[in-house]
């Protein structure tokens, strides 16, 4: 039995009540079988109920009322539900955000913690378990894709779902409930309460006869003679005589002739009543459907659009505009959020009115004011809801035609946006997209804004693990901005230095390090030392002198660039600063300063989570570098946590193969084995290493450094042999490619040398550690960690070879300097105390 509505006006408001649903609508009329027909199918239904129109009847397209039906459910409803939330889900990208505000009303980790697509994951199993909340209804609103919208979806559960869609493939995964114009009765009962006066029935019938029953055309039509007085026998003359004139001009058979009509009646009234108006609309045609920020149209004074430049000076006539078309129903305000919006149908109807050369115009308009109200920076992240705002109309907009130059600039911008916040996918998608498109219009490959954009795709690609791609591009790129732009222009220094990164990607650390010295010294001899983009190529600097274990050298850096980057007033990105905070942590750690790593690994992390959220690559990054520092003070349970919660998130949001997730999982792998969990941390060790292989190659240091950590965990589980193999082949190929004086070689020959001993051959292992011990005391100096770490090893293959008072000597002459640079419950200093063996393991890092 259907249960029936709570009388109007008397059920109470659930708890939860969500800010995003709409306004109850005082004209809504009738529906009630639909709406009777909707509550017993939600009452029913295993999943999710779609509204969805009869595509026999608008040919799929809106006008119907889906919206509206589900807005009067919800508030009819309320009483019966303790949460009801509103889901704009026509952007995709948008869903997560809106589900994952919900946390605090649930009770569960906030986005700010977890981040926002764990936190969304988070409401929609607490919302299929029922707990805290079982009373519950989900309204996703024009949800016309849905393969894309599934995965937010609670599948069972106590609640209710409800999506609005113009897709009727949503029959396959949904019950649904098909939403048909109004009938003759509702259309006259809607008519009485919209014109507020008691309109004749046959008057009424006449007129949502002429309008086909569609309730967008009604709701114009009322609007219309509400706001001139005109009587319905006028209106219907005029809507016959506007159906005649369309019929004549062939006009798209997309749109339903009545609708086309009712339209251009209330434009028609506006463009008499205020010519601007009309004009405005016009305009709001070439946006997407989805809310326009109106503070574009504030900060469009300046952006050179012409038609609309005289509205945009004065601000009274332009909200006079807006005010008008919003009485005659042709647009909708959220005075709240500060958007407007047009639907999608009168939309393409006003663009069909006008000729091409008009729609150029327009088209032209609109990429002006999405250019120019556009905030400065698209890589400070105050900006970047603004910029979230803007996007979806790139697209729509046909932005990528435009050779404008503040445009095309604004083009750019969109991509930088979507780089600083790893949406790496689109920034490719509209990077390739903008290079074909003004490749042909501009005829010029080495066209200024072309080779900016070449230079933030190669970013893009790098950032992707598209190594191979990046490094290509990049080359041709330089080459091309030498001939253009000079060897010494900005634009040419940047990608120099992205250039640095194709080379480390490469294995060739040191041919990186002469690159990024002489890029810094182009720096030097251009800009002041503390200028962010001589501070940039100090942070580049720092990591080769880190990838070539120069850790001292590496500090120095990094702690120049963090300082003056952490001071600096203007010009130094959040992306900047997180950067240099991630590299000073880890070069930190790296010097072995395990302790003082954690401190500022902490901080670092902290500053992430805050300004550029848990989700965001180099918060992420900051989590496995801190991760590893606990690991190495012995924290062990902390560490495995925490690089738990962040290779989970990694391979999430990027995936398997992002470079990001792939160094997770080698950290991962890593406290898995120092936990003693051997098989999973062997199972992780398996398969990162083709990853690598794959992605830098056979021979990159990074490939031979995951061939370490297999060894080690073979020699834990006992296969000493195939250990001593692996090592072998790690130790051969970091010679050849870093030479022998490195941390990578010095790694896989203290690691050969314990696989020695435990394959019985003590003479052998201690000859290996001499040669170690010996270049590592003249590279490092006595008292590095990694240099005790080989002592101790050597003091007990002495020991093993006969040589006890060696061995005794070097032990307790260790274990001193142990005791000097380490507190007694350091995890190194009480494995040398206990006279066990060191070995060493791999952790990769971006490069």
């Amino acid at each position: 039995m259907t249960e029936q509505p709570s009388p109007q006006g008397t059920s109470k408001m659930p708890p939860i009540w969500g800010k995003k649903i709409p306004g109850r609508n005082k004209h809504f009329t009738g529906r009630e079988i639909l709406l009777e027909q909707l509550r017993e199918s939600l009452a029913t239904a295993a999943t999710a109920t779609a509204v969805v129109p009869l595509p026999q009847t608008l040919q799929g397209l809106g006008g119907v009322g889906k919206t509206q039906l589900a807005i009067e459910y919800a508030w009819r409803y309320r009483g019966h539900y303790d949460l009801v939330w509103w889901v704009p889900a026509d952007q995709t990208m948008l869903v997560p955000s809106v589900l994952a505000a919900l946390t605090e009303d649930l009770k569960l980790a906030p986005a700010s913690t977890a981040g926002i697509e764990e936190a969304a994951a988070s409401v929609r199993e607490a919302l299929q378990r029922g707990e805290p909340v079982d009373r519950w209804l989900l309204i996703f609103d024009n949800a016309d894709e849905p393969e894309e919208i599934k995965e937010f979806i609670p599948q069972g559960g106590p609640g209710h779902v409800l999506i609005t869609s113009r897709n009727t493939r949503w029959s396959g995964v949904a019950d649904t409930v098909s939403v048909d114009v109004f009938s003759t009765s509702e259309s006259v009962a809607f008519l009485r309460k919209r014109l507020q006066r008691d309109v004749a029935q046959t008057e009424a019938e006449h007129l949502a006869s002429e309008l086909g029953d569609l309730p967008l055309a009604l709701e114009q039509a009322a609007a219309l003679q509400v706001q001139t007085g005109m009587s319905t026998d006028e209106y219907v003359e005029l809507l016959a005589k506007q159906t005649r004139a369309l019929l004549g001009m062939s006009k798209s058979t997309e749109y339903p002739q009545t609708m086309t009509a009712a339209w251009q009646l209330s434009v028609q009234e506006v463009e008499s009543r205020l010519p601007e108006a009309a004009e405005v609309l016009r305009c709001l045609a070439f946006f997407a459907p989805d809310p326009i920020p109106r503070i574009i149209f504030r900060r469009g004074i300046r952006s050179g659009a012409q038609r609309m430049g005289p509205i945009l000076a004065n601000p009274l006539v332009l909200n006079q505009a807006f005010a008008e078309l919003n009485r005659f129903a042709l647009i909708k305000i959220e005075h709240e959020v500060g958007t407007v919006q047009v639907h999608r149908l009168v939309q393409a109807l006003l663009r069909d009115s006008l000729s091409k050369q008009e729609q150029d115009e327009f088209r032209h308009e609109v990429h002006l004011l999405l250019a120019g109200g556009a905030p400065a920076d698209p890589e400070d992240t105050d900006s970047w809801d603004e910029y979230a705002n803007l996007l979806p109309h790139v697209r729509p907009s046909r932005l990528v035609e435009s050779n404008d130059e503040r445009v095309q600039r604004f083009a750019i911008d969109i991509v930088r946006y979507l780089y600083r916040t790893a949406n790496y996918p689109s920034a490719k998608a509209f990077a390739e997209e903008f290079l074909t498109s003004w490749a042909e219009t501009t005829g010029n490959p080495s066209h200024p804004n072309v080779l900016r954009l070449r230079r933030h795709l190669g970013n893009v690609l790098w950032q992707m693990g598209s190594y191979t791609e990046s490094r290509t591009l990049n080359e041709k790129t330089l080459d091309l901005m030498r001939k253009e732009f000079g060897s010494e222009h900005e634009e040419t220094l940047r990608l120099s230095l992205t250039y640095g990164a194709n080379l480390r990607s490469q294995g060739r650390f040191r041919d990186a390090l002469e690159q990024d010295e002489a890029t810094m010294a182009a720096h030097e001899k251009l800009f002041p030392s503390s200028h962010p983009s001589t501070l940039r190529a100090i942070n580049n600097l720092a990591l080769d002198y880190a990838l070539l274990s120069r850790y001292d050298k590496a500090v120095e850096l990094q702690q120049l660039a963090f300082v003056e980057q952490t001071t600096a007033r203007e010009g130094v990105s959040t992306w900047d600063v997180q950067l240099s905070w991630n590299g000073l942590a880890r070069v930190v750690r790296l010097n072995g300063k395990h302790s003082q790593a954690c401190d500022v690994g902490e901080e670092a992390y902290a500053h992430g989570i805050r300004r550029l959220k848990i989700e965001h690559p180099l918060t992420l990054m900051a989590a496995r570098d801190l991760s590893i520092a606990r690991r190495r003070v012995g924290e062990l349970d902390e560490a495995l946590e925490l690089i738990q919660e962040t290779h989970s998130r990694l391979n999430k949001l990027f995936g398997p193969n992002d470079p990001e997730t792939m160094a997770a999982t080698v950290a991962l792998s890593n406290t898995l084995r120092q936990k003693g969990h051997h098989e999973e941390a062997m199972a992780l060790a398996q398969d990162i290493l083709p990853r690598y292989e794959h992605i830098l190659g056979e021979q990159h240091p990074f490939t031979y450094g995951c061939v370490i950590n297999l060894a080690l965990l073979y020699r834990e589980r006992g296969d000493a042999l195939r250990a001593k193999e692996l090592d072998e082949k790690a130790h051969a190929g970091m010679q050849k490619r870093l030479g022998a004086d490195h941390a990578y070689t010095f790694t896989a020959g203290v690691n050969l040398a314990s696989d020695l001993a435990a394959l019985d051959d003590p003479a052998r292992a201690r000859e290996l550690d001499q040669q170690i011990l010996t270049r590592m005391r003249a590279f490092y100096g006595e008292n590095h960690l990694l240099t005790l770490a080989v002592a101790m090893n050597l003091s007990i293959d002495l020991g093993a070879v006969g040589d006890t008072a060696a061995s005794k000597a070097l032990h307790e002459s260790t274990l001193a300097r142990y005791e000097d640079q380490l507190p007694v419950s350091h995890p190194e200093r009480v494995h040398a105390a206990h006279g066990n063996r060191f070995s060493w393991d791999f952790d990769a890092f971006s490069l």
